[in-house]
């Protein structure tokens, strides 16, 4: 009897097994080659958005076939935007997909020109700076690979033939939604699993992990590559503008409290050399390392080999907003976020009482910032006030000019009532000064080079020479416009002389980025490492007409040692420990810097996913002691600026 009851539920289970296959024949005998022809059309614009945004990616590594996630990712999406277009009256359908398709063929334009220019793609934060942006939009376009421009015409065309193919419908159709909604869920739920698990613990390396990294989705490298592109689009905009803020976490408010237990005092040999001088702070922009010589900038060239040059400083490059990155590292002493987007001048509510500004102004110095724009960029204005300042000038706020001769440096001394403000012959004084000239574009046709172009065939008029128009390169450009920044610093020491201030008075000069503004990229390959993050090798040197000795520092430094460096200088007193960085001139300090993807260099080993990359050695628990330290530094910063630790 058993084995006659097993022999019938085998027969059972072969007649459900034909009627499942005999279903399925059914189904596929009813899809005609025309609705696959249709279906092939309309996805086309999507798996090419696909495909191209990974051939961009290339030279960033972006294809790791371990990830099913992207995968997944962007096939549940596709399917959510075809199945709305064809769940709908044909009109509705239509225009359904006529939006879904212009607006991500517009975000992969976006993307391209901006990866094309930073190797970064575009972050939906990147919005808030869209009116500093705005005047340079043309020089981007032109600067874009032509092969992104071939690709959005073949995507242009995809869109035509996709909506001559969506399919005929007389009505709504809204069990067929119904069910693709539930896929769609079902899928996009299962994508992220396929990442593995997030790892919350304090490592060094939580970062390196894929479900960290879509988790936090603060990296816009890291994060397409884990989630694809159309979900990377969704889930950047989520977190920009409607994620809700985090509640404080007491973990975080245990490690804060623990990392600013300790007060620490510096003191060295240089302490207080600098004591109650006046302070110029210069803030080049985009002169880089190899801009330094004889020819195109003597002044400064001069002034960079008599005083205290850190010959391994690096700046940093965050792909957005890196001029104003600076300005934020070296008045605060912390840096834009490593483990979350936010920008640098969005902080401008946040409480720090210990900046440059505040700490010169407590010792009876008049401090003031200066550059061309106006104070609405980077909302300046506010920052500066909030850091400190009594004042930020902008040449735009004061005068109205028929010309645009406020691009040019040479304005920040020459201006009449500039000259009133910066050079106060009646109290102690702290000028902060953002220089412009190294701006984008580089062509003689446009821009500080046309205007300084047309300013020497002036004088070659005057000396009968030829002023037949000669097309500059882009690197004769940078090197004239760079020339143009130091004939700004020869007017401002020819001034300080004129005053009887200059042997009062300490100059820092330090460049805000390199030269990442560049159409040709290989004019930097001539000049220095270009296949990492060394490439953020910049200027930094301090000078005073006299009491110091000329030397060159050789350990690494970044933006967030200056602060602390002047401070040791005009002999305050200072709690270290309330910095990112360190003083640069104390035999104490390590020699250091690390960069937005915590990759670090400490003058012997660069670092890059945990790994030594450049060839040399160090013992494995040093390198792991370092990284764990790089985090630890990257934790402290992030979580002081989240929180607003400061405030009171």
């Amino acid at each position: 009897m058993v084995i006659l009851m097993k022999y019938f539920e085998r027969l059972k289970r072969k007649i459900n097994r034909k009627k499942h296959i005999n279903t399925i024949k059914h189904y596929l005998n009813n899809i005609d080659k025309k609705s696959v022809i249709n279906i092939i059309y309309m996805i086309a614009p999507f798996v090419l958005i696909d495909i191209f945004i990974r051939i961009m990616g290339i030279e960033i590594n972006y294809t790791n076939h371990k990830i099913l996630a992207p995968i997944l990712f962007s096939a549940s999406w596709i399917l959510l935007f075809v199945g709305l277009t064809t769940s709908f009256k044909n009109k509705i359908g239509k225009l359904i997909y006529l939006f879904i398709t212009i607006l991500f063929i517009s975000l992969f334009l976006v993307h391209g020109v901006y990866f094309s220019m930073t190797r970064n793609y575009f972050d939906f934060t990147l919005m808030e700076s869209a009116s500093e942006g705005a005047p340079y939009i043309l020089s981007a376009l032109a600067n874009c690979k032509i092969a992104i421009y071939f690709e959005f015409i073949i995507l242009l065309i995809a869109l035509v033939l996709g909506l001559k193919h969506i399919p005929l419908n007389k009505k709504n159709n809204y069990k067929k939604l119904e069910i693709i909604l539930a896929i769609f869920l079902i899928l996009h739920v299962l994508s992220p699993l396929t990442l593995g698990k997030a790892n919350k613990d304090l490592t060094w390396n939580s970062w390196r992990n894929a479900r960290n990294i879509y988790n936090s989705f603060n990296d816009s490298n890291k994060s397409m590559k884990t989630s694809g592109f159309f979900e990377y689009s969704f889930r950047n905009f989520y977190i920009t503008f409607l994620k809700t803020p985090e509640e404080e976490n007491e973990e975080d408010m245990k490690f804060l409290n623990s990392a600013y237990m300790n007060k620490k005092a510096s003191k060295n040999e240089y302490t207080g050399i600098f004591k109650d001088k006046n302070l110029i702070i210069i803030q080049l922009e985009g002169t880089d390392k190899w801009l330094f010589n004889e020819k195109d900038t003597p002044t400064m060239y001069k002034m960079m080999n008599e005083g205290i040059n850190f010959d391994k400083h690096y700046s940093f490059y965050t792909g957005g907003g890196s001029t104003f990155n600076s300005e934020f590292a070296v008045n605060t002493g912390y840096m834009t976020p490593f483990s979350y987007t936010k920008n640098a001048y969005s902080f401008n509510k946040n409480d720090f009482p210990n900046t440059l500004a505040k700490t010169f102004k407590e010792n009876g110095y008049a401090v003031n910032a200066f550059h061309m724009n106006t104070g609405e960029y980077y909302s300046r204005t506010v920052n500066y006030k909030n850091w400190g300042y009594d004042n930020y000038y902008g040449l735009l706020d004061i005068q109205k000019y028929e010309d645009q001769s406020y691009m040019l440096d040479r304005e920040l001394i020459l201006n009449e009532k500039f000259e009133e403000l910066l050079f106060n012959e009646n109290e102690k004084f702290l000028d902060y000064i953002i220089a412009y000239s190294g701006h984008v574009p580089f062509d003689n046709t446009d821009g500080v080079c046309k205007i300084l172009y047309d300013l020497d065939m002036e004088e070659k008029a005057k000396k009968g020479e030829s002023t037949e128009f000669i097309q500059m390169t882009e690197e004769e450009c940078v090197r004239r416009q760079a020339k143009e920044t130091d004939y700004m610093v020869e007017l401002l020491i020819n001034k300080l002389k004129e005053k009887k201030l200059l042997d009062n008075t300490a100059i820092i000069i330090f460049t805000d980025h390199y030269l990442y503004t560049l159409k040709d990229q290989s004019i930097l390959s001539k000049y220095k490492n270009t296949s990492n993050n060394l490439i953020n090798n910049t200027p930094w040197f301090i000078w005073s007409n006299n009491k110091l000795n000329s030397k060159t520092i050789t350990k690494v430094t970044s933006q967030l040692n200056i602060l602390p460096t002047i401070l040791n200088l005009y002999g305050y007193k200072y709690n270290t420990n309330d910095y990112i960085g360190e003083d640069a001139l104390s035999k104490k300090y390590k020699s250091l810097a690390f960069f937005i993807d915590y990759s670090w260099y400490d003058g012997n080993v660069y670092v890059e996913d945990g790994n030594i990359k450049n060839g040399k050695k160090m013992n494995a628990d040093k390198l792991e002691e370092m990284n764990e330290y790089v985090n630890y530094l990257a934790k402290k910063n992030d979580l002081t600026l989240k929180y607003n630790y400061f405030e009171k």
